[in-house]
């Protein structure tokens, strides 16, 4: 299975949401909503980067986070996005801090 493919399980099971519901919010058309997201998760097709976008905004989620290879990456992109920006600027500088 690809990262792509995990990732995108992973959000839409968070999400609570089935592979034809998220299709249809994503903007896929509701005939193949379904199958076309089963084919993603499966890793057989690809959607390309608009879908991404579309998918990411449908599960609240980064892009980034359906390419990060490590788990902890994963992980810390979507606790990063779910924080308010002045919470972004402390993270940013405390990060900067250990890395000195």
């Amino acid at each position: 299975m690809s990262v792509f493919a995990k990732r995108l399980k992973q959000a839409r099971q968070r999400a609570g949401l089935s592979q034809e519901k998220l299709g249809i919010e994503a903007e896929l058309d509701p005939m193949s909503a379904s199958a076309r997201m089963n084919r993603y998760e499966l890793g057989k097709r690809v959607p390309d980067a608009q879908l991404v976008e579309r998918i990411a905004a449908v599960l609240k989620t980064p892009v980034a986070y359906f390419h990060a290879v490590e788990d902890d990456e994963a992980e810390l992109l979507l606790k990063y996005h779910r924080l308010p920006k002045r919470q972004r600027t402390k993270v940013i500088a405390f990060i900067d801090e250990l890395a000195g």
